[in-house]
């Protein structure tokens, strides 16, 4: 008697495109957008690329999706009746820590300056601008500057973290790069000797928020003009 031959797993679930991101997500996150393909992604999700093709049309179209899908989480929670200062912190810091953990969403939110998930972030931010009483004629300047600055700084806190080993120890490297300051010419480089110290010993995310407290505080002056 003839033993059958196992046939290839197959999904028992129905494909959905919700399922298609998830697993498109995790391929970035593990290894990168150079990683995700169709025919990677129909074999994590063990189906053919005919299948992932209609629920979505190419790769742009998914890295789109993905990074939708993933900023949409991270300000989502801002509660509408939040105080609006305190919303556009929420938002920033929302942002910040969601590429933080997916450094390839800050690529794609700046070669895509139009998609869903740069304009969700720009409506968030000029929405709680508007209700703390930024003139009209200020109000898409100072949501761009915000904006820049959330999506550049949050983006190159990312692209740094990925220039280094996973194992680097980030006191050390930081205490380097603190060294080489000091050992700068001081008739040339008064303020980087200055700020050595703080180099070494500032955090990231505090940094970050600390520009957002600068920028709220500047947008402060344009609105009691």
């Amino acid at each position: 008697m003839k033993t059958k031959k196992p046939r290839n797993e197959r999904r028992t679930d129905a494909l959905s495109k919700k399922r298609i991101v998830e697993a498109a997500i995790e391929i970035l996150d593990a290894e990168g957008e150079h990683a995700l393909t169709f025919r990677a992604l129909g074999a994590r999700l063990s189906t053919g690329s005919g299948a992932i093709y209609w629920h979505i049309g190419d790769k742009k179209e998914l890295l789109t999706e993905a990074t939708y899908d993933i900023i949409a989480q991270a300000i989502t929670g801002v509660v509408r009746d939040t105080e609006p200062r305190d919303g556009i912190c929420a938002i920033a810091l929302g942002v910040f820590d969601a590429i933080d953990r997916h450094p390839w969403i800050g690529t794609q939110l700046s070669r895509e300056p139009a998609q869903p998930a740069m304009l969700r972030i720009f409506e968030g931010i000029g929405s709680r601008l508007q209700a703390l009483g930024v003139p009209e004629p200020a109000l898409f300047n100072a949501a761009s500057a915000l904006l820049n600055y959330i999506v550049g700084v949050a983006g190159q806190n990312a692209a740094n973290a990925r220039l280094h080993p996973r194992e680097t120890d980030r006191s050390d490297f930081l205490q380097t790069v603190a060294a080489t300051w000091m050992q700068l010419d001081a008739a040339e480089y008064p303020f980087l000797q200055k700020v050595a110290a703080q180099l070494q010993e500032h955090d990231d995310q505090e940094q970050f928020m600390a520009g957002i407290d600068l920028i709220l505080a500047g947008i402060e002056v344009v609105r009691s003009r």
